[in-house]
């Protein structure tokens, strides 16, 4: 972006996984020059203490499945704000292009002629498997990843890939945002090919103190999931290199 522009530049931020020393130390630094932070709800609040005590704070995240603002008065709100402020860090869960809804952002500051910057973050789908003691891939046992949202698992959409990695089985299948219909997710996985002795584990609250992992099979995960009675944001990881997490599990849980 043209550095004669008179708005400020938005910093879109990945905040990482929840826990805060995965922080990037370029985010870091953007934070400590905010003048202003918009954040998603689940981002760690001692994150925002790493901001100057008089940048405000603006909570535009998510919480039970509501947006507390559109994305469209997000947008126009991060619009505002360049015009106010040099440096407004735009502080998103996990990874700003990985589910994050980033690229809609970015396209809209674009749009709007504001100077704007990326700043990756380690997503969920990859530092929650690794503090649970799962590798995404593995010689021998999973060659690929794909990474998928709760509802691209569907009827449709298990037809239109029959015969990738996703269907077959043969890589890690890690899907965000599941929790709510895991039962189903894990029916349709089935019926498009994945066995259902298939190892799969649910891993609750993702690099923070509190994580749990449930392990089980892909026949049985949902029923062990609700007996466990997770309800906080999850990941369910489909695939033979969830059987390692016996051997590599390396840091406590509760539970």
């Amino acid at each position: 972006m043209s550095q004669s522009s008179p708005f400020g530049t938005v910093y879109l931020v990945g905040a990482g996984p929840g826990d805060p020393e995965l922080l990037t130390v370029r985010g870091a630094k953007l934070l400590a020059r905010a003048g202003v932070v918009v954040h998603d709800a689940l981002v760690n609040p001692k994150l925002l203490e790493l901001a100057p005590p008089a940048a405000p704070r603006h909570d535009v995240g998510r919480r039970a499945g509501e947006r507390l603002l559109p994305l469209e008065e997000v947008s126009a709100l991060l619009v505002r704000l360049a015009r106010e402020h040099q440096v407004i860090v735009r502080l998103k869960g996990g990874d700003p292009f990985v589910f994050g809804r980033g690229g809609e952002e970015a396209l809209a500051l674009r749009d709007a002629g504001i100077p704007f910057e990326i700043v990756p973050g380690v997503t969920s789908g990859i530092a929650a498997l690794a503090y649970a003691g799962i590798p995404l891939t593995h010689r021998g046992l999973a060659s690929s990843a794909t990474f998928v949202t709760g509802h691209r698992v569907s009827p449709e959409n298990l037809r239109q890939t029959r015969g990738d990695p996703f269907t077959r089985g043969d890589g890690t299948l890690v899907v965000y945002m599941g929790l709510g219909r895991l039962e189903a997710i894990a029916a349709e996985l089935i019926r498009g090919g994945r066995s259902p002795e298939t190892p799969a584990a649910v891993v609750e609250w993702g690099t923070y103190p509190q994580q749990r992992t449930v392990t089980g099979t892909l026949e049985s995960i949902a029923a062990l999931t609700r007996a466990a009675e997770v309800s906080g944001p999850s990941l369910l990881v489909v695939g033979d290199v969830v059987a390692l997490r016996g051997d590599l599990a390396w840091r406590p849980e509760e539970g």
